[in-house]
C-alpha cells in the first residue's frame, strides 16, 4: 500500500511542487490538497491519510492550531510533517509541540522531502534540525525539569532516550547499544509512557527543555 499524503500551503506553486516530487515515487500517492488549516479536519477525516505535509503559516488557521485541531479530534491521526521556509522558525517549534512528527525545510532537495515523508510516515525516527534543539534548550523550564526527575528513567532508558534525541532510528540505537530491535522498541515505548510523551518528538522536546541533553 502507497503512503497516502494530504498537502496543506497557501500557496498553490508550493504544493504543485511537492506533488510533482512526491508522485514521481512509486510508494507515495497525494490524495488531496488544501490551501489553508481550516481545510485540514474535513479532508483527513474523508481522506484519511497516511501522511499531512502542512505548512506553518497560513491566513485563516496556522499548521500549530490544525495540528491540535486534528490530533484532538481524530481517534487515529495522520503523521504531520510541517514544511515551511525557515529551519529556526518558533512558529514550526510550537507545532512540533503542538504534536508535529517533524519538521522540512521548503528549500529542501526532492529526494530530502522524500526520504522526509517516509520517515515521519513509518514513525521510527526523527526530523529534528539543529536549530530547533537550540531553540527547545533555551525554553527550559522548572516545570520540565521536574517533569524529566518525576519520570524516573532507568539507566538502559536514558541511553535510549539520549539517543532518540540525535534522531536514530531503533535499528540504530540497536546497533549502537547492542541490543536486540524489539528490546529497543520495549525500552522506546516505556521511555513515551513514563514522560507522558505522544510520540518520540514529544520525548525529544522533554529531553531539552528539561536539561537531561543539551545542544551540541
Amino acid at each position: 500500500m502507497p503512503i497516502t499524503v494530504l498537502l496543506v500551503d497557501d500557496e498553490p506553486l508550493v504544493r504543485a511542487g511537492l506533488r510533482a516530487i512526491l508522485e514521481a515515487q512509486p510508494d507515495i500517492e497525494v490524495t488531496g490538497e488544501a490551501s489553508d488549516g481550516a481545510a485540514v479536519l474535513p479532508l483527513v477525516r474523508r481522506l484519511r491519510p497516511d501522511v499531512v505535509a502542512m505548512d506553518v503559516r497560513m491566513p485563516l488557521l496556522d499548521g500549530i492550531e490544525a495540528t491540535r485541531v486534528v490530533l484532538r479530534t481524530v481517534t487515529e491521526p495522520p503523521k504531520i510533517l510541517v514544511v515551511t521556509t525557515f529551519e529556526n522558525d518558533e512558529y514550526v517549534y510550537d507545532a512540533l509541540r503542538a504534536g508535529a512528527d517533524g519538521f522540512l525545510l521548503k528549500r529542501a532537495a526532492p529526494a530530502e522531502i522524500v526520504q522526509a515523508l517516509r520517515t515521519v510516515a513509518a514513525g521510527d525516527s526523527l526530523l529534528f534540525p539543529a536549530a530547533l534543539r537550540r531553540l527547545a534548550a533555551s525554553r527550559g523550564n522548572e516545570r520540565a525539569r521536574a517533569a524529566m526527575e518525576r519520570a524516573a528513567l532507568t539507566p538502559r532508558e536514558a541511553d535510549v532516550l539520549r539517543l532518540m534525541t540525535r534522531g536514530m532510528s531503533n535499528p540504530e540505537i540497536a546497533r549502537s547499544l547492542r541490543l536486540g530491535t524489539e528490546t529497543v522498541k520495549s525500552h522506546v515505548s516505556a521511555v513515551l509512557a513514563k514522560l507522558g510523551a505522544r510520540d518520540r518528538t514529544q520525548a525529544v522536546i522533554a529531553a531539552y527543555e528539561s536539561g537531561f541533553v543539551t545542544p551540541g
